[in-house]
């Protein structure tokens, strides 16, 4: 059974144009004070067929966000897709450590937005480094910007965490571009502005200002299908857009899929990663048993 209603191929062409024209919109509004860096749409084609990418590349889409290595492997070697060679593939998933190797080998590999750890990210250094690739390979550091569940590690421990990886990533791996984190999804805007989002942009502003940053050179990726104008007027330089350009989902099927060697079920992991889909805010975060940690006195930490 099909999981996506997808939208006609002349469909996909109408839907990226509004889409765009709603990021410029959006980018015009933003208040003087923001970063002016024009926003990256990436479009979420997870689970989709090749014919949506293609169709949506010759509509002058270049960037495309994958939630499965798998997929993303399979898609990025397929014939269709090689011959669009300035396609840029983000990956938006949750990454193991040891699904780097296969990762780093997906041709035009552009970014991975989920680094949790810095772990993970050591890991994708020493992964790239074995590629000899000319360019760095962008990363986004994924912040839990919910506080809700006692579980998951709180903001000032974050701040902690966030800057000790941003350093060793600028100064060691080279790969730091910039922040992530989901906003709670059917947030209610009448009550202001998405408090994530508020969140992500003062992790910035005590990256930036602990490491002697511009925060023009350091992105935010915040912004789904439901809410990515309104977080590019907060300050978002990265959305990921998957059913307004693409389709809607259809509800999950039985794991029997699974079993047949199908598409694999997500976790609440994945699902929270999962581009222009339905996300639940308290799967956030890292757990912080899986997250490396730094001494609180290392830095004077801004509470929330």
């Amino acid at each position: 059974m099909k999981r996506f209603s997808v939208l006609s191929m002349d469909g996909i062409g109408v839907a990226l144009r509004s889409v765009i024209s709603r990021v410029k919109d959006a980018t015009a509004k933003r208040p003087s004070e923001l970063p002016k860096t024009v926003p990256r749409l990436v479009a979420v084609s997870k689970l989709k067929p090749l014919e949506c990418i293609v169709e949506a590349y010759q509509h002058g889409q270049r960037h495309f966000g994958e939630n499965y290595v798998q997929e993303l492997i399979e898609k990025s070697n397929d014939q269709k897709v090689q011959e669009l060679p300035d396609i840029r593939w983000h990956f938006i998933g949750h990454l193991q450590s040891n699904k780097c190797n296969n990762l780093v080998g997906v041709p035009n590999l552009f970014m991975v937005e989920t680094v949790d750890s810095a772990k993970l990210a050591s890991a994708l250094s020493s992964s790239w480094g074995k590629q000899n690739k000319q360019n760095p390979l962008n990363i986004m550091v994924q912040v839990n910007t919910s506080e809700e569940d006692s579980k998951y590690v709180y903001f000032s421990i974050i701040t902690i965490i966030i800057v000790n990886m941003a350093v060793q990533a600028i100064t060691v791996w080279n790969l730091f571009s910039g922040l992530m984190t989901i906003g709670e999804m059917n947030y209610d805007w009448s009550q202001g502005g998405n408090p994530d989002f508020i969140c992500l942009v003062q992790c910035r502003k005590d990256v930036c200002e602990r490491l002697g940053l511009s925060e023009e050179n350091v992105e935010l990726s915040m912004g789904m299908s439901s809410d990515f104008d309104k977080a590019i007027l907060m300050g978002s330089t990265n959305v990921r857009v998957g059913s307004t350009i693409f389709g809607a989902r259809q509800p999950k099927q039985p794991s029997s899929a699974n079993a047949a060697g199908g598409i694999p079920q997500q976790s609440p992991r994945e699902t929270m990663v999962s581009g222009g889909t339905s996300q639940s805010k308290t799967s956030q975060g890292t757990n912080p048993a899986e997250q490396d940690t730094f001494p609180p006195e290392s830095f004077n930490v801004h509470q929330r």
